[in-house]
């Protein structure tokens, strides 16, 4: 493993109970934040990654770290006979995206997506969304995924970057540190979490670093896209056959 991978390893076992306790605080305003922190672009960025997942029609797809739903639905949104477990450590991020509008199309399972509850090649592919920067070992979430994935199936997921443009960095700096911690303060009364996500952000691997990893662990024909001024980035590969 890569040395940035193991540093961001975290060494404080408590870190997934705060991260599940804080999911849990801004679960009910949490898609609303999304929709505003990105101006509304989450929604392209998630048609991307369904697209570039190549689900076969009426394919079997496991959502990890689904949160509400947002992937989850956008995998039935490309074709209503594909079927979606999405898995979630926080309950009450679960129970949101239960009650969306058809919420009880989507088989939830409260799970740690560093032990998925599903035997070996089950799943025709493999979605998470913005998890493995909260995740405790990321090569060991990324493990979990390929062994529940079949021969052949993508495992693909939309992370956050470090923003590798010198000339904007200072204005997505402070709109990192400034502008969503005020808005998660305005709208959800929770500062404090939207000071946690951007710092996340900010640490996590660049998308050639979480690509060399992918491959690292496993996967072939590993590649990726940048999104929101290189702050976004869409990454996929395919489990050998």
């Amino acid at each position: 493993m890569n040395p940035r991978a193991k540093n961001l390893i975290m060494k404080d076992r408590s870190r997934p109970t705060l991260v599940r306790t804080m999911f849990a605080r801004i679960s009910s305003h949490y898609d609303t934040l999304n929709r505003i922190m990105t101006f509304g672009r989450d929604k392209s960025w998630r048609h991307f990654l369904v697209n570039i997942a190549c689900i076969p029609k009426g394919g079997h797809v496991l959502d990890v770290g689904t949160g509400t739903g947002d992937i989850a639905f956008e995998v039935l949104r490309n074709n209503k006979t594909n079927r979606v477990v999405g898995v979630d450590f926080t309950l009450e991020m679960i129970d949101m995206g239960h009650r969306r509008p058809g919420g009880r199309k989507i088989a939830w399972c409260r799970a740690d997506a560093l032990q998925l509850p599903f035997p070996d090649n089950t799943f025709d592919v493999v979605t998470s969304g913005f998890l493995l920067r909260n995740v405790t070992d990321i090569g060991a979430a990324l493990k979990e995924q390929i062994r529940v994935v079949k021969p052949g199936g993508r495992v693909v997921c939309l992370e956050t970057s470090p923003n590798p443009y010198r000339l904007i960095r200072p204005f997505v700096l402070f709109h990192m540190k400034n502008i969503i911690p005020f808005l998660g303060h305005l709208i959800a009364g929770q500062k404090k979490a939207y000071q946690y996500l951007p710092a996340s952000t900010l640490e996590f691997m660049k998308p050639e670093e979480l690509a060399a990893l992918m491959a690292e662990v496993g996967l072939c024909n590993v590649s990726y896209k940048r999104f929101m001024f290189g702050t976004i980035a869409a990454h996929w590969g395919e489990r050998p056959i």
